[in-house]
């Protein structure tokens, strides 16, 4: 497993840095390729902050711990996502296909070009490929990012660009592209 780490509003030791390693680096046997974990260590208002993300093959397993220890925020990060690989990789496996979490997928993200004579200002831009699967995948996937939308060519509907999102009142919606059939 690669490991990155991200410190905000705080600097981490080599202690804490070795125990996050090694705790995470424990979730690795459930994965059959290799995985990249991003970690940040900050603090909010006297407390810490450990963030937790876990890329294997274009799934994404996501944790935010805060507590008054550095330590337990880590040991409840490593927690919640062994917690949500375990509930996930047998959703997957059972309900959608066979080898769902086996796929190869890789995004690339590339910074954005600021360009100032726009009264839209875009601050953050994301370039990744577009993969294949279900809608009932995609909220999975929308679900452990933790995000309101997720964008996805849906194989249901023949490789139509499509987006899954969260309504309001509870449930979830499905945009489609019209013109592809």
């Amino acid at each position: 497993m690669k490991f990155t780490f991200t410190e905000k509003k705080m600097g981490a030791s080599e202690e804490l840095r070795a125990y996050a390693e090694r705790k995470v680096g424990k979730l690795e046997r459930f994965f059959k390729t290799e995985s990249k974990a991003y970690i940040t260590f900050s603090t909010e208002r006297g407390r810490f902050l450990a963030e937790i993300t876990i890329e294997n093959n274009g799934l994404y397993y996501r944790a935010s711990e805060l507590t008054n220890d550095m330590y337990a925020s880590v040991d409840s990060g490593v927690a919640a996502i062994e917690r949500q690989i375990r509930k996930n990789k047998t959703r997957l496996e059972k309900r959608l296909r066979e080898g769902a979490l086996e796929r190869e997928v890789k995004p690339s993200y590339l910074p954005a070009e600021e360009d100032e004579d726009d009264e839209f200002k875009i601050v953050r831009s994301k370039r990744f490929s577009i993969k294949p699967m279900s809608p009932e995948e995609a909220i999975l996937q929308m679900n452990l990012l933790e995000h309101e939308f997720f964008v996805f060519r849906n194989e249901d509907e023949d490789g139509a660009v499509s987006v899954v999102y969260r309504r309001r009142n509870g449930g979830y919606g499905l945009i489609c592209d019209d013109e592809v059939k």
